[in-house]
Formats: C-alpha cells, structure tokens, sequence
C-alpha cells in the first residue's frame, strides 16, 4: 500500500473520477466548454464529499496553474486583515494563467468584518478572479454572500455508492471485499468519502504490515470478511446485533439488556449498535412483509443472515413495527446522552413495560 493516505491516492483527477455528484459536475463541465466562468462560486455539503477535490479540478480545467491557485484555509484566517490581505492581492494580475482562482475553505468560519470586508470584492472582482467558496455549514454563510455565488450543494453517497468505492479501491491495492465487509465500512464511513477511505485504510494497514501472519497479501488476495472488518476497527460485531433481536423477538427483557450491557462494557459505540440493530430490525419486517424483495434481501444481508432473520420474521409475537419504532425513537438521544446505553435501555423498557 502506498505510504499517502487512500484519500489522497485516490482524490479524483478530473470531472469524470468524481462519483455522484454530477448534478455539480455537469454544469461546471459546460461553463468550461462555453467559456462562461462565474466569478464566484460556493460549494456547501458535509465533509468528506469532495468539493476542495472538484475546486482544484475545475480551476485546472479554467486554465489556472499551481502558481494562480491560492487555497485559503478560512479556520485560521478568518479575521478582517486577513481577508483585507487577500483582496489586495486580488489585484495583481495573474503570473502566467487567464485566470487567478481562490479557494476559501471553511468560508463559514470567516468573522462578520470579515465578511463586510469580501462582499466588495464579490460584488465588483477584476475579470480574471474566480472565488471558490467550500463550507460544511451553507446556513452560517451571509445571504448577501450565497447571492453573489452559484451556489453547489454537494450530495451525500449512498451506502451502494461508498461500498463499491471501498471494493474498486480495494481491488486496485491488491485485496478483495466481501459484499458485507464493504457494506459495513460504508456504514462506518456515515455518508462521507474520505471517511470510507479512511476506513478501508484502517483496514488494510495491518494486514500490509503483517501479510505472512495473515495470509491475506497482495500475492494472495483472499477476501476479507465482515468480521475481518469488525475485529479491525471495533465495529459491533454482528452476532451482537443478531442476539439482541433475538431477545426482542423472545420477548426475553433481561437477556436484551444484558446484552447491551455487555456491548457497553466492550467499549461499542452504542450509536452504531443501534443503528445496525434498527436496520436489522427493519430487515426482518420486510422479509415478512414483502416476499418480492426477498431476492435482494438475501444478496444485501448475505444468506446466512437472512436465514436467520427469516426465522424471527416467522415468528407470530416476535418482531413488530412497534419495535422499530421503539428504537428508531431513541436516535434521537443516542448522541447526547450522558451514559450511551441508556437511550437502548429506555427502548427496551418501553417495549416491554407490560411485562
């Protein structure tokens, strides 16, 4: 494996490497063709989605080289004299490119003065400035900003999207994914595709550094398992999951709770449990109630997890919608709470506060 990170291997190069987020890169690709460059733009999308990645790629694409390319990291310079720097130097031509591109990451971060003083600058730049805002927070950003920029929100990918991401990578570094190991990093990577990336490197790391012990190399690409995944980055481990909805399914309050117990003392992140437990869950009623999508059920959850979730699902007092929703409820405090468990506890006590 290459010493740089995945991300950084594998940043897209150009407008066609940049997956699922064509509704930005389309038309960016047709203001190059007709030569009709905006002076500002603004990306806005969570982290991880890649929009420093598609700034850098359409300031080459302008014509803008390393020397005509500033990247401002707004975090840290967020004052007004540090914005005044800035536009000053807006004003010089560029050395040898038709066009001097800056890119603001973080442009959120930027102090109300600091704002004041960009807006003139947005509001009447040389012909030859391109302004590429980047911001996680589009709310944070001043309307009298977002109106003077073409505004881009970029996409979340799909859980599909991250796991074949996660295998093609994978594959090109010498080392196989089964379908639910790429499955699980995907969901670990929550929507973000450097994080699934990081993942995967987590991953492959100590199987690279001890590739004898493990018999999985790149001269022997044997597939790494789900539970390869789990035991590597700490991910609840799946018979955890299926054991809990067992209890449920029983009926069974004391062994529920034991098992959340024992997932808590185990250092699970009790977010993650609960999201592969509401999934799980949702699995089961859909294997009852919807027969035709049994097909791709089995080829998502894989045919042993399926066999086993058909069981509960046949199960006439076993799971029900009430459950899902039960623990779909507790999302909502899962994050904030001071002991983590407790949101599952609280489900689980309310499902079975007859008993």
């Amino acid at each position: 494996m290459a010493h740089q990170s995945l991300y950084r291997a594998y940043r897209p190069a150009s407008f066609s490497d940049v997956i699922g987020q064509e509704h930005v890169t389309a038309p960016l690709e047709d203001a190059v063709k007709t030569k009709r460059i905006g002076h500002a733009y603004l990306f806005a999308g969570s982290r991880g989605l890649g929009k420093t990645s598609v700034a850098r790629i359409f300031a080459q694409a302008i014509g803008c080289t390393p020397n005509d390319l500033y990247e401002i990291d707004a975090a840290s310079n967020n004052s007004v004299e540090d914005i005044r720097s800035l536009t000053e130097g807006v004003y010089t031509l560029p050395f040898e490119s038709p066009y001097k591109v800056y890119i603001l990451d973080e442009a959120h971060m930027l102090s109300k003065s600091a704002w004041n003083a960009f807006l003139k600058t947005l509001e009447e730049p040389p012909a030859y400035a391109v302004f590429i805002l980047a911001t996680t927070e589009l709310e944070k950003v001043p309307k009298t900003v977002q109106s003077r920029c073409q505004v881009f929100e970029f996409r979340k990918p799909s859980r599909q999207v991250l796991a074949k991401t996660v295998t093609v990578v994978a594959k090109k570094e010498g080392y196989a994914l089964t379908s639910d190991a790429a499955e699980l990093i995907a969901l670990l990577a929550e929507g973000s595709y450097r994080d699934a990336l990081s993942v995967l490197q987590k991953v492959l790391r100590p199987l690279e550094e001890a590739s004898a012990a493990s018999g999985v190399s790149k001269d022997n690409p044997a597939a790494l398992s789900r539970e390869d995944v789990e035991s590597l980055t700490g991910a609840p481990k799946r018979e955890q999951v299926l054991s809990f909805v067992a209890a449920l399914s029983e009926g069974d309050r004391g062994a529920a709770l034991a098992i959340i117990e024992r997932a808590s003392h185990a250092d699970v992140d009790m977010r993650l449990f609960l999201e592969l437990v509401i999934e799980t869950l949702r699995a089961t009623l859909l294997i009852r109630y919807a027969p035709e999508l049994h097909a791709a059920l089995k080829d998502e959850l894989g045919t042993d997890d399926f066999a086993v979730l058909e069981v509960e699902a046949k199960k006439e007092q076993g799971i029900t919608h009430r459950t899902l929703l039960a623990f779909l409820a507790a999302t909502e405090h899962v994050r904030y709470a001071p002991i983590p468990a407790l949101p599952l506890e609280l489900a689980v006590l309310e499902l079975f506060s007859d008993k």
